[in-house]
């Protein structure tokens, strides 16, 4: 075998194994603006989730913090609310210390009634055109 075709084979199975094993390698130079951009958008993302993580593990204890992760799993929009909320109160200085799990319990109360939905049932009737006062 010549050098060149030992050196395909070498490269044709380097693929298939970075693409079995979900590691992908671009050549030098091939790799364009928006792959750079959407990398720099997910380590921007990774860094304000980490920086979420730790506010949240200075102000909840651990049952609360456990509570919040379960709402997580239910109700995903209602727990980025009480996040907020809570990372929101702790830049303001206006937490005292750890929120326990029943001062978690009465904040979830209280973005419950902030967000609840009103359900209103309207019924509209029609009138019908054939009466029996008519039949005479």
């Amino acid at each position: 075998m010549a050098d060149d075709e030992l050196e395909a084979i070498r490269r044709q199975r380097m693929a298939e194994l970075q693409s079995k094993h979900g590691v992908r390698r671009e050549p030098e130079g091939t790799r364009n603006d928006s792959s750079n951009d959407q990398q720099g958008q997910q380590e921007a993302k990774q860094k304000e989730t980490e920086m979420r993580n730790s506010i949240l593990a200075q102000v909840l204890d651990q049952s609360a913090r456990a509570r919040l992760s379960n709402l997580a799993l239910v109700k995903p929009e209602k727990a980025k609310a009480v996040e907020n909320y809570l990372i929101q109160m702790a830049r303001m200085g206006q937490l005292g210390g750890k929120i326990s799990e029943t001062g978690l319990i009465d904040i979830l109360e209280k973005v419950s009634q902030q967000t609840e939905k009103k359900t209103t049932v309207k019924f509209n009737r029609r009138k019908v055109m054939d009466s029996d006062e008519d039949d005479d």
